[in-house]
């Protein structure tokens, strides 16, 4: 079997394996996709300064999320229906994070339930992002569900009280059903009807999060934060964390890159609650910007999808082994021995005006 050498290399060859509209579905974001290729070109906003005779034998990715304990700061991001990208699906996924020390947050519309992904994978760090239906007593069965499971954290998530208008995926002939999904058929036991994503609750507000906070005892974390203001209100409401992102550009298509918040939301809340980022990590370097700017982890979701749609779970191990490798190279060459030491002091803003897109990425719909 071929074994990819690059990261670059693994998306190629998950397109060439996958169901072409299920690479197209995880590739496509909102509208015309510019806020999707906007995240990933806001990197290039950024220089990495490389120091030099730094005395530096060897460096640690090791530090700790939420509590937890992990060797490398990248979350496997929730992306949904894992399960279509290779059979391995979650559950590979969840072994191939525990393989390298990293964690998992489970999707809400995983094809895998919390206590398969459990079982699968009982020394991996795992984390729930929550979708609230409708019917709140849903949410509260699954996160209850996930809990004794040994889950260790909730995300919520709050960018999505309705969907993202994707010109992608209505292109994309569907072949799955929603009842493949754990969560949605413990939905409809309860006679929630509809749609997946049309069962969810769209009026979700600040007391619900102080509801949550209140009633589980693990940090939550509420995913899909762009503005300082709204940072701050979730600090003020009780959240554990946030997680600084636009949903991988799959929701309001011209909202701001996610690198591009991160470093107003850290100046506002960055000292009273742990700061996530999600949005456009293709490289180790990436992860290294969006540390040094302030974030204590990040999220990554399309990457590791990649390596599962290439080779299953050894993919995606594979994709979560390079970029930890690449992250740890730059820590060297930025005079670093572990993440603590990586700071604003590593990064400089790129002065001149941002270039565009890197072309080689394939974010652009099929023509």
């Amino acid at each position: 079997m071929e074994t990819p050498l690059t990261l670059t290399d693994v998306e190629a060859l998950a397109v060439a394996r996958m169901d072409p509209d299920w690479s197209e579905y995880l590739a496509g974001g909102a509208g015309s996709e510019r806020t999707l290729g906007e995240n990933i070109a806001a990197f290039a906003s950024w220089r990495l300064r490389q120091r030099i005779l730094c005395g530096i034998d060897t460096v640690s990715t090791a530090t700790t999320v939420l509590g937890q304990r992990v060797e490398s700061p990248i979350v496997v991001a929730p992306v949904a229906y894992q399960g279509m990208a290779h059979a391995d699906g979650e559950e590979g996924m969840a072994r191939a994070a525990a393989a390298v020390g990293s964690a998992i947050c489970l999707s809400t519309f995983s094809n895998a339930s919390t206590a398969q992904v459990a079982e699968a994978a009982p020394a991996a760090v795992r984390f729930l992002q929550v979708y609230v239906f409708r019917d709140h007593a849903v949410t509260d069965e699954l996160i209850a569900e996930a809990l004794a499971a040994g889950f260790s954290a909730i995300f919520l998530t709050v960018d999505l009280p309705v969907v993202g208008s994707r010109d992608r995926e209505r292109r994309i002939h569907w072949a799955f059903s929603d009842g493949s999904l754990p969560a949605v058929r413990y939905a409809i036991e309860r006679g929630v009807t509809g749609a997946s994503l049309g069962m969810l609750d769209p009026a979700l507000d600040w007391a619900y999060l102080e509801r949550l906070v209140s009633s589980v005892p693990v940090p939550v974390v509420v995913k899909g934060i762009l503005d300082p203001e709204d940072a701050v209100l979730a600090a003020e409401h009780g959240a554990a964390g946030i997680v600084v992102s636009n949903h991988g550009g799959r929701q309001l298509d011209g909202a701001m890159p996610s690198l591009e918040a991160l470093p107003a939301i850290i100046d506002a809340v960055g000292d009273r609650l742990e700061v996530h980022f999600d949005g456009g990590i293709r490289r180790g370097t990436d992860v290294a910007t969006a540390l040094a700017l302030g974030a204590q982890a990040v999220l990554a979701g399309r990457m590791p999808l990649w390596g599962l749609g290439a080779r299953g779970e050894a993919g995606a191990r594979e994709v979560l082994e390079l970029l930890r490798e690449e992250l740890a190279v730059a820590l060297h060459l930025t005079g670093c021995r572990s993440i603590a030491e990586l700071g604003p002091d590593r990064v400089r803003r790129r002065t001149s005006q941002r270039p565009e897109a890197n072309p080689h990425i394939r974010y652009s719909p099929r023509g």
